[in-house]
């Protein structure tokens, strides 16, 4: 896939040294002034890939139960008589996956909850820890996270396939729901996060206490276990940004199996 590289919004501080041959311009390392992305999703389609190991390792059908799912097209919840299906990791972790009864049949159910079974199994565990639950849903719809859940809607799943991100849109959904509730009002990330520059994004500073760590995390996990797979620019783009936010990640000894 083409890398895109994203421009970094800083101002260069410049030195003025006198020499006895006159003035000398020396620059130094740029100050980030504003955040440099929009959304971090979107930073590089190369961070996970199809390609890459997954921990899943099978989907027991559990029959059909009733479930209350939150659904993004009517924007509320909806109680169910849902297709149920149990994913097994290879870390220990499992996962109750819940189809929307729209889907029709329980074998054409069964495709879609193993089919991203897959894809989620391609996290870390850190970001599966608290996953218990997956609904999906059709429609074009935005992912959530959140809930002890994450919330798929396929149309739009389709969307980010297409784009590259499906897995990396994972990372930050799951960050919602394995790390928030631990990490996002944290004193010690609190303090990296009045001690960096700015925000990666955009939408990060403008939710700070919602989307700081979910739009955070899928950087640091570029630049620690992936650099080779993003540009230099890309690379010190985020390292001039949220030194701090990296090193609290750092300090947290996160299990990041199977990326590493």
């Amino acid at each position: 896939m083409k890398k895109t590289t994203a421009a970094v919004n800083a101002i260069w501080v410049s030195v003025f040294a006198g020499t006895c041959g006159g003035d000398a311009l020396v620059p130094t390392a740029p100050v980030v002034t504003r955040p440099p992305f929009e959304g971090t999703i979107f930073i590089d389609p190369d961070i996970i890939t199809s390609s890459d190991p997954t921990t899943f390792q099978d989907l027991s059908v559990a029959g059909q139960g009733s479930r209350t799912m939150f659904d993004r097209r009517v924007d509320g919840w909806i109680t169910v008589v849902a297709h149920l299906f149990n994913a097994n990791f290879d870390d220990g972790l499992s996962i109750e996956i819940q189809v929307n009864p729209e889907f029709g049949e329980s074998a054409t159910a069964l495709v879609e909850a193993e089919k991203y079974a897959r894809v989620i199994g391609r996290l870390p565990t850190v970001l599966r820890e608290d996953v218990e639950t997956v609904w999906i849903h059709k429609g074009t719809e935005p992912f959530g996270g959140g809930n002890k859940n994450l919330l798929i809607h396929i149309g739009q799943a389709d969307r980010y396939l297409q784009d590259g991100i499906l897995e990396e849109t994972f990372v930050h959904e799951a960050a919602h729901t394995s790390l928030d509730a631990t990490h996002a009002s944290a004193p010690g990330w609190l303090a990296a996060q009045s001690a960096d520059p700015t925000f990666i994004s955009s939408y990060a500073r403008d939710f700070p206490g919602r989307e700081d760590i979910a739009e955070s995390f899928l950087p640091y996990l570029a630049i620690r276990y992936r650099p080779e797979r993003i540009s230099p620019s890309l690379t010190n783009t985020i390292m001039q940004t949220m030194p701090n936010r990296i090193a609290y990640f750092d300090d947290q000894s996160f299990d990041m199996h199977p990326i590493q």
